[in-house]
């Protein structure tokens, strides 16, 4: 687990500055990745690159690619 807290930081996340931009997660198949980009907006995630949705990360990659409020990013990978 990672954690910035605003409690303990005095700035928002950037997820442009340096340091860490996402997380990515072995979701299992493909239709778990669908399920949990379809159940995000009820968790306060929205998808990212929807217009290229689920292949934002190539070809080759089936993902869902979401961000939160707080601008964190996580990228849910389907296995092959």
């Amino acid at each position: 687990m990672l954690e910035e807290s605003p409690a303990l930081s005095s700035r928002r996340h950037d997820r442009l500055a340096p340091g860490l931009n996402h997380l990515a997660f072995h979701a299992g198949p493909r239709g778990a990745v669908d399920r949990l980009v379809a159940q995000a907006p009820d968790h306060g995630w929205s998808l990212l690159f929807a217009d290229r949705h689920p292949y934002a990360g190539g070809p080759e990659t089936y993902a869902g690619y979401l961000t939160d409020g707080y601008g964190y990013e996580v990228e849910l990978v389907a296995g092959s």
